[in-house]
């Protein structure tokens, strides 16, 4: 496990919940939640089913919004996009990415999701566009 950092975000967005995993932490900023894998994790429907059915079950029915922060490398299979894109309460994806190679992955990743899709640099311009879908 690693160490919980809190984000450095305006103080209007309160975090509501963080919820520590096998393979990564989730933070719950009302309807948006928040996903930091671990380093050197493997994402894929198999490994990151269960942090799926954690965070559905803190936001029950109500509508939100996944934000990917990569502040750590890992991988990711993109053809499992088609199972969150199956969830009719997520209303948009968000990847924030700090280098170069990891927003050109980011273009690959967005062929896979048929959600609303954006990358951004940094995490506070990722929750406000988050809060627009909501």
């Amino acid at each position: 496990m690693q160490k919980i950092s809190p984000h450095t975000l305006p103080d209007h967005f309160h975090l509501k919940k963080i919820v520590e995993t096998d393979i990564g932490i989730l933070y719950f900023y009302d309807n948006i939640v928040v996903f930091e894998a671990y380093e050197g994790v493997i994402l894929s429907y198999k490994t990151a089913f269960s942090v799926l059915l954690k965070g559905l079950t803190i936001v029950g029915a109500e509508t939100f919004v996944y934000i990917s922060n990569r502040v750590h490398s890992y991988s990711i299979k993109p053809m499992d996009y088609k199972y969150l894109n199956k969830v009719p309460t997520l209303k948009a994806v968000g990847l924030v990415y700090y280098n170069e190679v990891g927003r050109s992955i980011a273009d690959l990743e967005s062929n896979f999701c048929k959600k609303p899709f954006h990358v951004f640099d940094n995490l506070t311009e990722a929750i406000i566009w988050g809060k627009g879908y909501l």
